[in-house]
């Protein structure tokens, strides 16, 4: 019961101070009902039930916040799911294995940077083609939300729902993921690129040890890692930007 008052507090706070953040709102509703001898009244002694025309149920609380990750994981996906989604952002760009950085810049030194240069665009294209599938994968997770979980997603921290969808979809998402990229390498010929490069690797005279890594979870690793970095700012952007709560839960639900 508890629970339910909080979100009814912060649905008031959010239209009398929309520009404050998520967790300075959720903070604000924590005293309103804790605050003079637990009675749940605001600061001015007034019954909070009796500030809402209507009561809102904990269904529309969870409808509410199920539509506002469905819009920013699409948001998310469909930035990576573009030319340059993750080569043209440095955040999450996709660069050679750290085992094999070394070897990159012995390559370079022998004149062979375009072919790095080439490899390293190709993974990038490989993680964008993927990036599409992860949509569909989102939606099951959200929609098969409880309102517990809901719930326990707005009294989180700020990562609160990334964390969730990392647990709920990681395992889909790269089965979903390894086989669209391992076809996408081969597509923008990145297979070949690694093969070729580290051939020429292999045949230097101080080459110990053979390379051997696979490309395709490497890949596939990293365009999760990117995927769930542009979640998280599509959540933080929900949970301190009034401008994009057009579709987030205080819209929705509150009607403010």
């Amino acid at each position: 019961m508890k629970k339910y008052f909080l979100v009814l507090a912060i649905g008031l706070l959010s239209n009398q101070m929309e520009a404050q953040s998520l967790n300075d709102l959720i903070n604000q509703a924590n005293n309103l009902i804790n605050g003079s001898g637990g009675n749940r009244k605001n600061n001015q002694g007034g019954n909070i039930n009796s500030l809402f025309g209507n009561n809102l149920s904990n269904a529309d609380i969870s409808t509410g916040l199920k539509e506002a990750l469905r819009i920013g994981t699409q948001n998310a996906a469909g930035r990576l799911n573009l030319p340059n989604g993750f080569f043209g952002n440095q955040l999450i760009k996709i660069l050679m294995p750290p085992e094999a950085r070394k070897i990159e810049n012995t390559l370079r030194q022998f004149g062979f940077g375009n072919q790095c240069d080439k490899l390293i665009l190709s993974l990038n294209r490989a993680a964008e083609d993927a990036a599409g599938k992860a949509v569909p994968i989102f939606v099951k997770a959200i929609t098969s939300m409880s309102i517990t979980d809901a719930l326990g997603i707005l009294r989180g921290g700020n990562n609160a729902a990334t964390d969730y969808l990392k647990r709920m979809t990681t395992g889909a998402l790269t089965q979903a993921f390894r086989p669209v990229i391992e076809k996408s390498l081969g597509k923008v010929d990145a297979t070949r690129y690694w093969k070729d490069i580290f051939s020429i690797y292999n045949t230097l005279p101080i080459t110990r040890n053979k390379v051997n890594t696979d490309l395709t979870g490497y890949v596939t690793e990293r365009a999760l890692n990117g995927l769930f970095v542009n979640v998280a700012q599509e959540e933080s952007n929900i949970r301190t930007n009034p401008g994009a709560r057009v579709n987030d839960i205080f819209r929705k639900v509150f009607g403010s």
